[in-house]
């Protein structure tokens, strides 16, 4: 009787089982080649992954977004120092509160970062996070850095003189590198995909071309930590190289997309046009597309990634309701477990 009902319901909607997104597919993921990239509030979010879990993320490519926690739980520093950068960031009281919390267990050991990779690209025509926060997010690693010397090791990148606007750069030529407008990839003739595979994964052995793997739905709502709501949508996608769907070790990059560019809202336009999936291919590393979803009840009707605090006060912290998602989520892919 169950499968009779399942059956019906199914045709009442139009739908096959084929249609409803599965589980991650286990690979065979290692560790060492573990990353996050994000634009906009993907950004904060990726700088946010990184520090709240360095023995996890390994590289991290920052585009248009600010230092690790910049707006301390406030929505109006979020909008004033932390976009538009009045007054400007101060990285070196952030660096030493992240060692505070660090100190504390909020977060995972910093000095996990001795070896970590700093990508910072944001561009000189960014007119919604001011050029100065931008450089604040390479900042803070450096003040990280100047006060640890056991970090002199962390490669920081700060790449902020490039003329393009609040957007991610893709290799195509057009019109709206200037603009901020859906689906914010902005036709610049700058590959920034390929230059953020290079920074955290250093020289191709050889140039990409069309991606060959196969993209994918899944279940979000199956990594949800202890069936909490992370204010996540119940669909998101992940690009699997063939080398990866072979069997042989992959490397992961989580990619975090900005506001108002989740699949709701963009359709796989993030997924599929940003440019990412052809240079994982060249490096077998499997990409992990993340969805947001709109809320009114708490405010996020733009789909951010939490960077303020309106999933909770722990937002940018190991016990961050989305932080420990993206962490399940990667030991659903196959990441060794994670303390």
């Amino acid at each position: 009787m169950r499968r009779l009902l399942l059956a019906l319901a199914l045709l009442a909607g139009g739908a096959s089982a084929a249609d409803a997104p599965a589980t991650l597919p286990a690979l065979k993921i290692d560790p060492a080649r573990v990353t996050v990239a994000g634009l906009s509030s993907g950004a904060y979010m990726a700088t946010q992954a990184q520090v709240a879990y360095p023995d996890v993320f390994h590289g991290a490519a920052l585009v248009a977004g600010g230092p690790y926690g910049c707006a301390q739980g406030k929505l109006d520093v979020a909008l004033g120092s932390c976009m538009k950068g009045t007054p400007a960031p101060d990285v070196a009281a952030l660096a030493a509160q992240a060692r505070a919390r660090a100190a504390k267990g909020e977060i995972g050991p910093l000095a996990k970062l001795a070896s970590a990779k700093i990508y910072a690209l944001h561009g000189a025509q960014d007119a919604l996070v001011a050029p100065v926060v931008g450089h604040a997010s390479a900042g803070f690693y450096d003040a990280l850095k100047k006060a640890d010397p056991s970090l002199a090791g962390m490669s920081v990148v700060d790449d902020g003189d490039r003329a393009f606007a609040h957007n991610l750069p893709i290799a195509a030529k057009g019109d709206d590198c200037g603009k901020s407008v859906s689906p914010f990839l902005g036709h610049c003739g700058f590959d920034a995909a390929g230059e953020i595979f290079a920074k955290l994964y250093g020289k191709p052995s050889h140039a990409a071309s069309t991606a060959r793997g196969e993209v994918r739905a899944f279940d979000q709502d199956a990594y949800k930590a202890e069936g909490k709501d992370a204010f996540l949508a119940s669909t998101g996608y992940v690009y699997l190289p063939p080398d990866c769907l072979a069997g042989k070790p992959c490397g992961v990059m989580v990619a975090l997309h900005g506001c108002k560019q989740n699949a709701d809202l963009v359709g796989k336009a993030f997924v599929e046009d940003a440019g990412l999936n052809r240079w994982a291919d060249v490096y077998d590393v499997a990409v992990l597309y993340p969805q947001t979803r709109a809320v009114f009840a708490p405010l996020n009707p733009q789909a951010c990634w939490d960077w303020w605090g309106y999933s909770g006060e722990n937002y940018d912290t190991r016990a961050g309701v989305q932080l420990r998602w993206l962490v399940d989520a990667l030991r659903g892919l196959g990441l060794p477990a994670v303390k």
